[in-house]
């Protein structure tokens, strides 16, 4: 019975996504665009529904293959402001002067594109768009190139959620999350969940079958994809910061603490658990099935850890967030977000399944193994605290944490643990030095001893901050260079990446020191942070825009941590 009704209940909410659809437009009802060759000029034509509007700064007219935008030399009409943008109502007629294309390329064969972008008043935003003709001579032949194609990941994620059959969907996101799976940001949860498994097999005196194990792992990635997802789809929804959300400083020493009582618990200090009433009764209760045992407090903190230590934001999280913003449609981008977060916990699965044949059996070892966590708790709340802290502090914490793990290793009589042992208290030895002479890079604490041309200091780049949305536009338009903008943020991990391994590359510090260099900064959410990134829909840092002539290039757009081969590439395109 209960099958029958989860089905239903299926069918019910996939019956009134697909209807809901149906309130917008297609593409090709909602905008008829179309270029003809007239005596002196080619004329784009644009019609438009009356629900429907143009995005000003998505208008752009270039010339193919050459790659001339010649949209600024261009006489469009005067657009109006319309829920915070500028945007233009009830279509247009353009005129290209064959003469003004002549005077660009000669008289060589062309192809005139024409880029667009629409909303529906209803609330549907539409993928950018593209209408084109190709021109040889004196002769003119539309091609039929009305593109839904977009034009960065991004994008292309967007509409793979607005095109794409239901199981292609789920698919292809359970795919995104196995390669999530392999990015830094999933490696905090996995001491996590280990130290689960280890505490488990301790109160079952050190027997922890392959089953159990498994058993564990599911409850805490099944918790865990469902905190993205419930996540996912309000900040979809609502439009919010997904990150922001969880990184006000309370919030994050709140989280903190609750690591290092764990830390304090493994080191057997004392014993985190609900009183012996509670647990009688819930022993009771699981009494029948043994792997009933801890599940709730595995869920929880599946959930929660979920929440605080991962996923960056990247292309995949994105593209869902904007389908689920544009359209309403939470049913299928939260399905997709909780696919990818299933292949996000595959590594956390092997994880749990080689609990049984790798855990270390009762006695002395298995008490060891538990202080290690401990460590490790340490290690994961020192993480969570440097988004708030300064980073010589986070630096002289590092260097607390790795001397003093030292010195507890230093216990143990085998060559191999005193040789590590040795390497952790030199590298912590160094990071203290580097906190002293006021380095506040961990991977190179000695930054500031070091000398020549060859170190690139972080005052290399000259970021123009901005604040608002107006400061922004007033830069753009001023500009004679190309224009990069950074969004940042303190807490966020992979801008950090960004900051010290692709901006420190000397080939990027090449190429980048042709451009404007720009830098929003995200970290404390206000309502002018809030209204920078709908700006550009998007839903947390780091995220790279890119500008040229006044005018927004997205397939250069960057959402997420590239490394300096990856940006170059996406650089040059």
């Amino acid at each position: 019975m209960k099958k029958i009704l989860v089905l239903l209940l299926f069918a019910i909410s996939l019956f009134a996504a697909v209807n809901n659809n149906d309130d917008f437009l297609e593409p090709a009802d909602a905008f008829k665009v179309s270029i003809d060759k007239k005596e002196k000029a080619l004329e784009i034509n644009v019609k438009l529904d009356k629900t429907i509007y143009l995005y000003d700064e998505f208008l752009q007219v270039v010339i193919l293959p050459q790659n001339i935008d010649i949209t600024k030399e261009l006489n469009f009409p005067k657009p109006v402001e319309y829920d915070g943008f500028i945007v233009h109502f009830d279509g247009m007629k353009v005129e290209v002067p064959y003469s003004l294309i002549e005077q660009k390329i000669g008289k060589e064969a062309y192809e005139l594109q024409f880029n667009y972008q629409g909303c529906s008043k209803a609330g549907l935003c539409y993928s950018p768009m593209s209408e084109s003709i190709k021109v040889e001579g004196t002769t003119a032949s539309l091609v039929n190139k009305t593109e839904n194609t977009p034009v960065n990941e991004t994008d292309t994620i967007t509409q793979t959620l607005q095109n794409g059959s239901i199981l292609i969907i789920l698919a292809t996101f359970f795919g995104f999350g196995l390669l999530l799976s392999l990015t830094p940001c999933i490696f905090p949860m996995i001491p996590i969940l280990s130290s689960i498994i280890v505490q488990q097999s301790n109160k079952d005196g050190g027997k922890m079958s392959a089953s159990k194990g498994l058993f564990l792992s599911v409850v805490y990635v099944l918790a865990m994809s469902v905190a993205y997802t419930i996540a996912g789809v309000l900040a979809g929804l609502f439009g919010a910061n997904l990150q922001a959300m969880l990184q006000d400083p309370i919030v994050i020493v709140i989280f903190a603490s609750i690591f290092v009582l764990l830390a304090f618990s493994m080191f057997g200090y004392f014993e985190i658990g609900l009183p012996q009433s509670w647990q009688t009764k819930l022993n009771n209760t699981s009494q029948s099935s043994s792997k009933n045992g801890g599940i709730v407090g595995v869920a929880v903190m599946g959930f929660f850890s979920a929440l605080i230590v991962g996923p960056c934001v990247a292309p995949p999280l994105a593209g869902a967030l904007v389908y689920i913003g544009q359209t309403g449609d939470a049913f299928l981008g939260g399905a997709a977000l909780f696919v990818m977060s299933l292949g996000m916990g595959i590594p956390l699965l092997a994880i749990g399944l080689g609990a049984g044949k790798y855990m270390p059996k009762p006695g002395g070892w298995m008490e060891t193994v538990t202080k290690l966590f401990g460590i490790i708790m340490l290690a994961i709340a020192l993480w969570m605290l440097e988004r708030i802290i300064s980073g010589t502090l986070f630096i002289y914490l590092s260097a607390f944490l790795l001397i003093g793990t030292a010195l507890y290793l230093k216990v143990f009589e085998h060559i191999l643990v005193k040789l590590l042992t040795t390497i952790i208290f030199l590298y912590g030895v160094l990071l203290f030095t580097g906190a002293v002479s006021g380095s506040t890079n961990v991977l190179d604490p000695l930054e500031n001893f070091k000398g020549g041309s060859a170190v690139i200091k972080k005052d290399k780049m000259d970021w123009l901050y901005v604040k608002s949305v107006q400061e922004l536009d007033d830069v753009v338009s001023k500009s004679t260079k190309p224009i990069m903008i950074d969004f940042w943020a303190t807490w966020c991990v992979s801008c950090k990446e960004f900051d010290n391994i692709t901006f420190k590359d000397k080939e990027v510090l090449d190429a980048l020191s042709k451009y404007q260099l720009i830098k929003v900064d995200v970290t404390k959410n206000t309502q002018d942070d809030k209204n920078l990134m709908k700006k550009f829909n998007l839903f947390g840092p780091p995220a790279m825009i890119f500008y040229e002539n006044g005018k927004e290039l997205q397939e250069k757009r960057i959402i997420g941590f590239k490394n300096p081969d990856e940006f170059m590439q996406n650089l040059k395109r």
